[in-house]
């Protein structure tokens, strides 16, 4: 059965046009603003960092927090649309300087747990059970610094306090190998399954894989897919693409290598990725060099180029590759899948 996906992007891919290495270059736009250009592009997910949701969460009492949550999620009934996820943002507050929840600082881990409660407040608010763990700054610039052991039984006392917090919630570990930390301890799927392992439930932790993540780790993004989806575990996707061992570049997706991208559709739509709910997720920016005007062309195009290459997954000939599979002729099988691509 062919799947009807749902796509989904955060309003920090409509941005500014900042990147690692210099100022924003566009006028920055009103949430509400980002919000009427979901349906016309496509979409009907929207993506959240607590913060998205809540920008003055630090300053107000956990009850403001919840209303002010209640109040975003009238906003995106009034759109027609739904939150996906909500992440806590661990890695831009001054406290997290040297991580959240494997910080030195006892402080510094408190301020972590309980952002990540009233990031938990503020899904229910939204109507999503589904947190999302980027664990930014969950690891270290030098080895001696902290010690790892202890570092990753730090990161699963988190997600327990979380779970014991509210037991409807499911965690998203979306692993990511560097920046900004030099090496972080959660860096790929096998380590966030494994992570999972120590938690108190580890059914209620999954995975949320990134393309460009997957790269930069210097692996393929469908064999990380198929992993997951091996364990059950693929909750949902943040697809872009990544021009090699670079800073995580967010490009449109399937625009640096077209055959990964025809890959990684070929693994969800294969193990019916989609067909219990889960969200297409895109984790795309706009190049720097783009008018404002036209700077939310990379969202409509890799949605457009996912479901053309969902079209190129339905018509391949597995006949035919199964043929050249079975013959070990893998030249052939090469070939046969660059033709379909090229329309041959």
């Amino acid at each position: 059965m062919s799947t009807e996906y749902t796509f989904s992007f955060g309003p920090w891919n409509i941005h500014e046009g900042a990147d690692p290495f210099g100022p924003t270059v566009r006028e920055s736009i009103d949430f509400n603003v980002k919000l009427a250009e979901y349906k016309k592009l496509g979409f009907n997910g929207v993506q959240f960092h607590d913060d998205d949701a809540v920008p003055n969460m630090n300053d107000l009492t956990p009850d403001q927090i919840i209303t002010e949550a209640a109040a975003v999620k009238k906003k995106l009934d009034d759109h027609g649309l739904v939150a996906e996820f909500v992440a806590p943002r661990l890695w831009e507050d001054p406290r997290t300087i040297d991580g959240g929840y494997t910080s030195n600082d006892p402080a510094n881990r408190k301020y972590a747990i309980e952002r990540s409660l009233r990031c938990i407040d503020i899904a229910k608010a939204l109507k999503t059970n589904l947190i999302v763990f980027w664990l930014a700054r969950e690891g270290t610039y030098i080895r001696e610094a902290k010690d790892s052991c202890d570092a990753v039984k730090r990161i699963a006392e988190a997600i327990d306090t979380m779970f014991d917090y509210d037991p409807d919630i499911k965690i998203a570990i979306e692993p990511k190998p560097n920046e900004p930390m030099d090496h972080t301890y959660i860096p790929t799927t096998g380590h966030a399954i494994a992570l999972g392992m120590l938690t108190k439930d580890a059914s209620r932790v999954g995975i949320n894989i990134e393309s460009a993540h997957a790269i930069l780790a210097g692996l393929d993004p469908s064999d990380e897919m198929g992993y997951a989806l091996a364990h059950d575990k693929l909750w949902t996707v943040h697809l872009n693409d990544q021009n090699g061992l670079k800073f995580d570049q967010d490009k449109t997706f399937g625009s640096v290598d077209l055959r990964r991208a025809f890959n990684q559709v070929r693994i969800l739509e294969k193990y019916g990725y989609g067909q219990r709910g889960e969200m297409v997720g895109l984790d795309i920016k706009a190049m720097r060099t783009q008018p404002a005007d036209i700077a939310t062309k990379h969202l409509s195009n890799s949605r457009e180029i996912f479901l053309n290459l969902a079209e190129k997954v339905r018509s391949f000939d597995t006949a035919a590759e199964a043929q050249l599979i079975a013959a070990r002729d893998y030249e052939g099988l090469e070939l046969l899948v660059v033709n379909h691509l090229m329309g041959l």
